[in-house]
């Protein structure tokens, strides 16, 4: 790898850390509210509700799992995939009775996949 590869690859990874760490001193979850928190990488896309309060997880859905990855076709890493994970994910609140959640994109922006499945969480039922 080039030098100037290297670089740009270490310059996007700084800013998104600086972002994530950003965004998450001012966010804090809790049992009534949970944090959703979003990760993607180039071939999967995870979420998951946190109470950080207490410090576990009370909901996840990924783009890994079984059940969805049937409706999925093949393509783990695209916006429809977003959609199936934030589909589910909402269902999996609405049995743990959540209703109102805060949004943390874990320092990515809010475009393409991210957007995807929080429009789908949205339409779910999921407030935020």
């Amino acid at each position: 790898m080039s030098d100037l590869r290297r670089k740009r690859t270490l310059d996007r990874s700084r800013r998104r850390r600086r972002a994530r760490y950003r965004v998450r001193k001012k966010l804090r979850g809790s049992q009534e509210r949970p944090r959703l928190a979003v990760h993607k990488s180039r071939r999967h896309i995870y979420a998951q509700l946190i109470d950080d309060r207490a410090g576990h997880t009370m909901a996840f859905a990924s783009s890994l799992e079984s059940e969805l990855s049937d409706d999925l076709q093949g393509s783990t890493g695209s916006c429809s995939a977003a959609k199936a994970v934030g589909a589910a994910l909402a269902a999996r609140a609405a049995e743990q009775g959540v209703q109102s959640v805060i949004f943390d994109r874990g320092g990515f922006l809010y475009h393409g996949r991210i957007q995807a499945l929080a429009d789908s969480a949205r339409e779910g039922g999921l407030k935020f």
